[in-house]
């Protein structure tokens, strides 16, 4: 763990110059640089000193949540093939997340799975082809370059009524696939 950084980035969260730092835990600007590039170490009495200032402590300040993955690969990615469409799912374990983005590919005349109403929102995004959105009785036809965006209180799915393979980037919130 890099101590200067962390406090240097903790300081400035306060909107705090090293002046303000200084006055507050009786430390001088001086010192407190040093600090921040890492020149000097500071004794624990003095860092629970420094952190009080800054509104923390020992423990909040040396608690490191572990690093989230932020970046997939297609590798990661999980496929499902069914008969008339395909899930991929391109976040793996998205159902810890409060949205799940997949990638639908839908074969010519066949439709997703329906989707039961619940609470929640979905964005969609057609890639390629075209697609109806079938939502109870209303149809909404969509092509490449085209958005949904809807509530899930109505039963939906999606259509393909072109010749070749649709593909839609469908995000739901909560997950749902």
């Amino acid at each position: 763990m890099d101590i200067g950084k962390k406090l240097k980035e903790l300081r400035l969260q306060n909107d705090l110059t090293l002046g303000d730092l200084a006055s507050r835990s009786e430390l001088t600007k001086g010192f407190l640089s040093q600090v921040e590039r890492n020149l000097t170490a500071p004794s624990i009495a003095t860092l629970e000193d420094i952190l009080e200032a800054l509104g923390s402590n020992l423990s909040e300040f040396f608690h490191e949540e572990p690093e989230r993955q932020i970046t997939f690969s297609a590798q990661e990615f999980f496929v499902d093939e069914q008969e008339d469409f395909q899930i991929e799912w391109v976040i793996p374990n998205a159902q810890k997340n409060k949205m799940e983005p997949i990638l639908l590919t839908i074969h010519p005349h066949k439709q997703s799975h329906e989707l039961v109403a619940y609470q929640g929102e979905e964005f969609g995004y057609v890639l390629k082809g075209n697609v109806t959105l079938v939502c109870g009785t209303k149809k909404y036809k969509l092509k490449a370059h085209e958005t949904f965006y809807m509530d899930g209180s109505r039963s939906h799915y999606l259509y393909n009524h072109g010749n070749g393979d649709a593909k839609v980037l469908w995000i739901t919130t909560p997950p749902m696939f």
